[in-house]
């Protein structure tokens, strides 16, 4: 038996798969307006849009709960993950500016020669 959060996780989960299918089923009757020998209706086409927006919508904002509810942890109590990290980025900014500095120093050494 699964966990209460797990099972309320893959239960969402499993909504926006059902979700997706519909969006499916919506762009096809999308496809179908468009292929009416009449031509398209365009409020069908309209509401047809607006659905399937608002659909993607709430498929975005439950996929972001999702993934930000996986992400969340805690680390491991000696881990120096972080502090591995922030030095990682610490040498890309100092090379970054070293780069931009020696740009500078060779557009001096121009203006002046």
């Amino acid at each position: 038996m699964l966990p209460q959060s797990q099972g309320s996780s893959l239960q969402r989960l499993n909504h926006v798969e059902q979700r997706i299918v519909q969006l499916m089923q919506l762009a096809g009757a999308v496809m179908e307006e468009f292929g009416n020998s009449q031509g398209p209706r365009p409020e069908k086409v309209v509401a047809h849009c607006r659905e399937y927006m608002l659909a993607i919508k709430e498929i975005q904002t439950t996929l972001r709960e999702e993934i930000k509810s996986a992400c969340e942890y805690r680390p491991f109590e000696k881990s120096d993950y972080s502090a591995r990290i922030a030095n990682e980025i610490s040498c890309k900014k100092v090379e970054y500016v070293l780069e931009k500095l020696d740009a500078m120093q060779t557009n001096i050494e121009k203006c002046t020669s």
